[in-house]
């Protein structure tokens, strides 16, 4: 008997030793939660017998799992989740539930929240305040990460202001005729004009073009206005010597053109798409600087560039801080009404497992909320691997809530939940564990030795 006792002892020493070096071995799991081998003595008794009864060994009760709180490790990763109290992540894979306390999640390909095993983590639904609509494991639902929000806008109107210098030359261009042209502008000569500025504006879909105005000075107060003499056809009238001829005045006032183009096309100030050429804006400016016309916005042909997915048609108008002054060409505010749909800028999760997506048109969303799941007896629950478990009847079933609500822990962002096991009380249950084994190994070779002395006794 003997024998049989001390060979349960070895087994329960294995056992142990064995529990112990699966606790050191994950001393840098993340959300390990270490274990503890328990163990009870072996009677057996007759109701006749006296209540001295010698032991007849050991056997494992069972492993019991230790859910104390781990050591958070910082990150600097917004979707490295730890729970602070109790509870754990819920997580769905494969149509099976588990539960885990590692936090390490990312977004896969297809968008979804996911943990380090590729298990899509669950949330509960809320509307647009953040508030949860539904509860219960029942209500658990994948959550996916939108990459835009919002409806695009196409651009319609254009808001400007500028200071144009009041000594501006004419540009060398201004001479030349082609044609029914009264002026050679090409936006690719920059002699052609003086100044220019642009902006962003969008089509439909959210696409965007590059608008930009090129200025032209026409007139300046008391300089001579040759204005071209054009026949029934736009074309100028031309003297014997086949020379364009002119009307001669003098300017009392200033005047720019402005030449609107949207990408690879110029818009007409008249309204009209098929005219050909475009015709520019004019601004007029009294002898005090101050702007005379236009008073109101001017609006422009459509126009359907390169790599827009529908005409762009714009409104354009000058604020009263337009003006003519003794300074350089000063472009002042520029806006407009259009939009892209709001890209994805940033993920955040607050201790209350509030999901946020923040787009790059400043505007967030609520995704859902974190689920956490906590039981009458996590004892009671099933290893999975991986730091999961699963629910049995002996745990219970999972009771759901929002973090920091009931015994559900606060969620910390920027963190993970390193193993709970102490390496140093480990080494020192190894030791005792070892001490064991050798124990039980020298009570065996003590009742060989026993044994051994009876049969020489023998014989």
């Amino acid at each position: 008997m003997t024998f049989f006792t001390s060979l349960s002892g070895l087994k329960g020493a294995q056992s142990d030793l064995g529990v112990i070096s699966n606790n050191i071995a994950n001393v840098a799991s993340i959300g390990f939660k270490k274990s503890r081998a328990e163990f009870g003595d072996l009677i057996s008794a007759s109701p006749l017998q006296s209540g001295n009864v010698a032991g007849q060994g050991t056997r494992m009760k069972s492993i019991s799992q230790q859910f104390t709180q781990g050591g958070f490790q910082t990150s600097d990763r917004a979707l490295d989740l730890a729970i602070s109290g109790q509870g754990f992540f819920v997580t769905k894979s494969d149509g099976q539930m588990s539960f885990t306390r590692n936090g390490a999640l990312s977004v896969d390909e297809n968008r979804y929240l996911v943990n380090s095993n590729g298990a899509y983590v669950q949330v509960l639904p809320v509307d647009t305040t953040g508030s949860v609509t539904a509860t219960g494991i029942s209500s658990a639902q994948n959550l996916q990460v939108p990459l835009s929000a919002g409806r695009p806008r196409a651009t319609t109107t254009l808001e400007l202001s500028a200071t144009f210098p009041s000594d501006a030359d004419l540009p060398a261009g201004r001479s030349t005729y082609a044609g029914s042209i009264p002026y050679a502008f090409d936006r690719y000569d920059t002699q052609s004009y003086n100044y220019s500025s642009a902006t962003t504006v969008y089509d439909a879909s959210g696409n965007p073009q590059q608008a930009t105005i090129y200025y032209v000075r026409t007139t300046a107060p008391g300089s001579t206005v040759r204005t071209p003499i054009l026949d029934a056809n736009g074309d100028p009238v031309l003297d014997a010597n086949g020379d364009p001829t002119y009307t001669t005045t003098t300017a009392t006032n200033s005047q720019w053109e402005a030449h609107l183009f949207v990408g690879d096309r110029k818009a007409s100030a008249d309204g009209q798409a098929d005219t050909d050429p475009a015709t520019p804006m004019v601004l007029t400016f009294a002898t005090d600087g101050s702007l005379v016309s236009p008073t109101g916005a001017q609006q422009f042909s459509g126009v359907l560039p390169s790599g827009a997915s529908e005409p762009i048609t714009l409104s354009l108008s000058y604020g009263n801080a337009t003006r003519q002054a003794a300074s350089t060409f000063t472009p002042g505010s520029f806006s407009q009404d259009g939009k892209a749909a709001g890209q994805l800028n940033n993920i955040s999760v607050g201790s209350n497992g509030l999901v946020t997506a923040t787009f790059s048109d400043g505007t967030t969303q609520k995704l859902g909320k974190i689920m956490i799941a906590n039981f009458a007896n996590p004892n009671g629950l099933r290893q999975l691997g991986d730091s999961r478990w699963g629910s049995t009847g002996l745990s219970g079933e999972a009771i759901v809530s929002e973090a920091g609500s009931g015994s559900a822990g606060l969620i910390q962002s920027g963190a993970l939940e390193q193993a709970n096991v102490d390496i140093t009380e480990e080494l020192v249950a190894l030791i005792s564990a070892q001490r064991n084994f050798s124990a039980n190994a020298k009570a065996i070779e003590t009742g060989n030795t026993m044994t051994q002395t009876i049969i020489n006794l023998r014989s």
